[in-house]
């Protein structure tokens, strides 16, 4: 069997069944695009170490991302250790891939002096929809998670948000269309208190609301990402504000909840890491500002 049928087959009966459509999706676009070209051809008994290796360092020399290496080096595996299990080939080599490490990703926040404008500006607008940017900035949410909350996730009582779904826009018939569906991950599920002060904010929003949805587009539909993503990008823009991607408010709230004092498991929790290590690498270069307050307070000593 060539490897690209057996792709196909394992996409249909071992994929489809157990995985997110965006799962299925993404799998499916790395094999047609990447891997059916290079491996494709070759009967399953023909992959070797040394071809499996050359492909990685062929994707390497592209100039694909690390991740995106990964993902599909991960796709080799899983579909070649599925052949061996059936016995359709005798071995798999795939665990004989080395691939390049990832570094990690800057992460990009917005100071406090820039927090304040964009803060400023969303709560004089008349944009009610703005508010999401608060939202974001004081929950972390992503913004699939903002984008798919309902009233009915926020406990107005005990002030919390339950987040149990997130969306993403998918390209169907020639247009984007939004599609809401689980979390990122298992432990994105998760229950966040909310501040005090954004309370009053949430119920005069959703006394005037239409829509099921916290953050409402055309109708009662809820926003879709690319749509908000444009309208944070104009907004920055309008604001004087360098170009930041949505995610930095997201990176914004977990620097300033360090610098308040936060600890990095609470923070870790709220955010929906599966390990607070990944906080803590993530997030605890990204305070220069506090640094910077902290060592003039040891330079005062200085005499």
């Amino acid at each position: 069997m060539k490897y690209k049928q057996w792709l196909k087959q394992w996409l249909d009966d071992f994929v489809k069944p157990i995985s997110k459509e965006r799962t299925l999706i993404k799998y499916n676009q790395q094999i047609i695009k990447h891997i059916s070209p290079f491996l494709g051809e070759y009967e399953l008994d023909e992959l070797s170490p040394h071809l499996l290796q050359r492909f990685m360092s062929y994707l390497i020399m592209r100039g694909l991302a690390t991740n995106t290496v990964k993902g599909i080096a991960t796709i080799i595996k899983l579909s070649l250790r599925r052949a061996v299990l059936l016995r359709l080939t005798e071995f798999q080599y795939s665990d004989a891939i080395v691939l390049p490490s990832a570094r990690e990703k800057l992460v990009q926040s917005f100071n406090k002096r820039e927090q304040r404008i964009i803060e400023d500006y969303v709560l004089d607008s008349k944009r009610k929809n703005f508010f999401g940017i608060i939202i974001s900035l004081y929950t972390g949410l992503r913004i699939g998670e903002l984008l798919a909350l309902q009233w009915s996730d926020i406990d107005f009582v005990k002030a919390r948000i339950t987040v149990n779904n997130s969306c993403h826009d998918e390209w169907v018939d020639g247009k984007y269309r939004k599609v809401i569906g689980a979390t990122k991950t298992a432990n994105s599920e998760r229950t966040i208190p909310l501040p005090k002060q954004l309370l009053p904010r949430l119920r005069h929003l959703k006394r005037f609301s239409e829509s099921d949805y916290v953050v409402s587009g055309r109708g009662v539909w809820g926003a879709e990402v690319r749509t908000y993503q444009r309208m944070f990008e104009n907004l920055l823009k309008k604001l004087g504000i360098p170009h930041k991607g949505f995610h930095a408010l997201r990176h914004t709230f977990a620097t300033r909840a360090l610098e308040v004092g936060m600890d990095v498991k609470t923070l870790s929790e709220i955010m929906g890491h599966c390990d607070p290590t990944i906080t803590l690498r993530r997030y605890a270069h990204s305070m220069m500002e506090h640094k910077t307050e902290m060592m003039n307070k040891v330079g005062k000593l200085f005499l």
